[in-house]
């Protein structure tokens, strides 16, 4: 048999996966991060008059159709107040692909990127298949990524640093000042900061700002999604933008490895953009009073959790053997260190199901908790 290559050699199953096929068919899914939400209406009627109009039987633009990236910069205009170029913008396959092409684009073998740790599973393999090193940087007690530990893990070989909020699997969101530190460490350090900022919609203290907005000089790029945003995984489409320079060095990977994001998909996407948003209110609040309801049966199990102002995770602290107990009684959580070293002694909580299933697994955590600590 022929040898494999090193970087794929380097990396695993994700421990979600693993978590996944340990437990039954009729378990309680707590680890899939996904909205429990349909698509909206007028995106999926987009995407059906593109196919029976004949639109998407060739190839879109590399970037992606015209008046999709267009949608995009103009939804970053409103949200972000930033002039964005729709040519500075990639349609992608999903953000996963646009944080792939990011690393590509910007990695070189052996330099290194700061990853937060717990974080979420992909920075540390996407370094590693771009050739990288991901150096795990800890984060706060209550989870936020901290832009000192940041700046103190920079080195000469310290090609970009990865910052995500709303956080998976954490839910931390930063703070404007936090998020204005990352700008000016990326400006004064001269480094890419990656900006993941695919739960955007998703917060429920505080706001949503992006290091884009504060930084002086071209070193931030932005990965962003319909996925979370207008419960649209399975269409898997992405974006991902930043200075010019940097757009063209990302094409060229994305243009070899994908050729361009699925045509019904830009479709869907752009009408999910330009439509009407209440179903991101909506979703908004229902994850706002799932993540109460958990928070209030933890408090009553005695379970440790620092609050997630966003996104649809949590991730309490929790005694050795707790996330075996739960899946032994047929509800899926996930380890803490499935997500990095310092998520040990922790585990992650989706939130993203319905009220009574939540209701449940509390019951089921109550158990696991007692047969454990």
């Amino acid at each position: 048999m022929p040898n494999f290559s090193d970087r794929v050699e380097r990396i695993s199953i994700s421990g979600i996966r693993e978590v996944f096929e340990a437990a039954g068919d009729d378990a309680i899914n707590l680890g899939l991060g996904q909205p429990d939400f349909p698509t909206p209406e007028h995106a999926r009627r987009a995407a059906v008059d593109a196919i029976e109009d004949g639109l998407v039987d060739a190839y879109t633009e590399n970037k992606g159709i015209r008046s999709l990236r267009e949608a995009i910069a103009e939804k970053h205009r409103v949200d972000q107040g930033i002039d964005l170029d729709p040519d500075d913008v990639i349609a992608t396959a999903g953000g996963s692909e646009a944080l792939h092409i990011a690393m590509e684009a910007h990695v070189n073998e052996g330099e290194e990127v700061l990853i937060p740790d717990p974080g979420f599973v992909s920075y540390d393999a996407l370094t590693k298949l771009a050739g990288g090193e991901p150096v795990p940087v800890p984060l706060r007690d209550d989870l936020t990524i901290d832009p000192a530990a940041i700046e103190a893990a920079i080195t000469d070989d310290t090609a970009a640093f990865v910052v995500n909020s709303p956080g998976n699997p954490t839910g931390a969101v930063s703070s404007e000042a936090d998020v204005r530190e990352f700008a000016r460490i990326a400006d004064e350090h001269d480094v890419l900061c990656i900006s993941d900022e695919v739960y955007e919609y998703t917060v429920f203290e505080g706001e949503h700002r992006s290091p884009i907005e504060f930084a002086e000089t071209d070193n931030v790029v932005v990965v962003n999604s319909a996925s979370k945003l207008f419960s649209m995984t399975g269409w898997r489409l992405g974006w991902v933008y930043g200075a010019s320079e940097r757009v063209d060095r990302m094409v060229r990977v994305h243009q070899y490895a994908q050729a361009c994001a699925s045509a019904p998909a830009q479709y869907a996407a752009e009408a999910a953009l330009r439509g009407d948003r209440d179903v991101v209110d909506e979703m908004t609040a229902s994850f706002e009073r799932r993540r109460d309801l958990l928070l209030d049966g933890f408090a009553e199990i005695g379970i440790d959790c620092p609050t997630p102002q966003g996104a649809f995770y949590a991730m309490p602290r929790v005694p050795d053997g707790f996330v075996d107990e739960c899946l032994d009684r047929g509800v899926i959580v996930v380890p803490g260190e499935a997500f990095g070293e310092h998520g040990r002694g922790h585990a992650r909580i989706s939130y993203a199901t319905d009220e009574a299933e939540l209701r449940e697994a509390l019951d089921v955590m109550a158990d696991a908790y007692a047969a454990v600590k």
